[in-house]
């Protein structure tokens, strides 16, 4: 089951989500009042789950195509059964709705409406072209947007790192459906690369990889982000690797590589999260 609901990418998103919160939606806030808020905890804790059911609804309506794909995970995953997931999703669902029903009606509403997308992208969306890429990317950073709108935050620089992440996680995404195209042929998926082929979805990552430069720039130059410039100049680096491997790739190892360069750059985003004052964050430890 920890493998179905991939229970590593949940606690990389939990710690993603605490460490925006106390180091830059509520950076004006004592650390100590940041991580005790119940509040917070509670959104947090139900976007774990919320997270976790979408993994596992995914994974139902994607079985035969995972098969193709990813056969040796796919064995792993059929050891649990398909009323087993069933179950642990409504459950998961349900228990996210009622942990934020402490928080506020809003919050209820919210997570309502991402369990219900998360349900039609898996069902519906995640086999058209464009829509289902542009669906999955927001879904991803929705988790952040709760918090965002918990904390009523509406800094610039916020959206900017929000429109640097909707970036790299949209090129991962069409790399994702690059990675798998044989199983998206074999079940009649239309995804961008079965639809106009592979030239013209590496001539759209070229482009995306570009335009993630235009807020990397004004990062780099306009905001103050104290010592996670240097993560973003070796994001520079990792996207002209990236790019340069791009147009050289042919095969699923290929691509499996490209996705692993996006995945790192955006984990490795989580943790220089800190580095945005690194004066600040120790004031606020000690």
């Amino acid at each position: 089951m920890f493998s179905v609901v991939r229970g590593y990418n949940i606690l990389i998103i939990v710690l993603a989500q605490y460490l925006t919160s106390i180091y830059i939606l509520a950076h004006h806030k004592p650390l100590r009042d940041v991580i005790l808020d119940l509040n917070l905890f509670l959104i947090v804790l139900a976007s774990a789950a919320t997270i976790a059911a979408g993994y596992i609804i995914n994974n139902f309506y994607d079985s035969e195509k995972d098969l193709i794909n990813r056969p040796i995970k796919s064995k792993l995953d059929r050891l649990v059964s398909q009323n087993t997931k069933l179950s642990f999703y409504f459950v998961l669902n349900f228990m996210a709705v009622i942990l934020v029903s402490y928080v506020s009606f809003r919050a209820v509403m919210f997570f309502s409406l991402y369990i219900f997308g998360i349900w039609f992208y898996s069902h519906k969306l995640k086999k058209l072209p464009f829509i289902g890429n542009l669906t999955s990317a927001i879904l991803t950073i929705t988790p952040f947007f709760a918090v965002f709108i918990y904390y009523k935050n509406f800094e610039t620089v916020i959206f900017v790192h929000a429109t640097f992440l909707f970036l790299i996680i949209s090129m991962r995404e069409l790399t994702k459906d690059l990675e798998n195209i044989k199983g998206d042929l074999a079940l009649n998926y239309h995804t961008i690369p079965v639809v106009y082929g592979e030239r013209v979805s590496k001539v759209m990552l070229t482009i995306l990889s570009v335009l993630a430069l235009i807020p990397t720039f004004f990062l780099l130059f306009k905001f103050k982000i104290g010592h996670m410039y240097l993560f973003f100049y070796l994001s520079i680096v990792l996207l002209g690797l990236f790019l340069w491997l791009l147009w050289k790739s042919k095969t699923k190892i290929h691509y499996l590589i490209l996705h692993n360069i996006l995945k790192f750059i955006i984990l490795l985003g989580v943790f220089c999260i800190l580095l945005i004052d690194v004066d600040v964050v120790l004031n606020r430890l000690f």
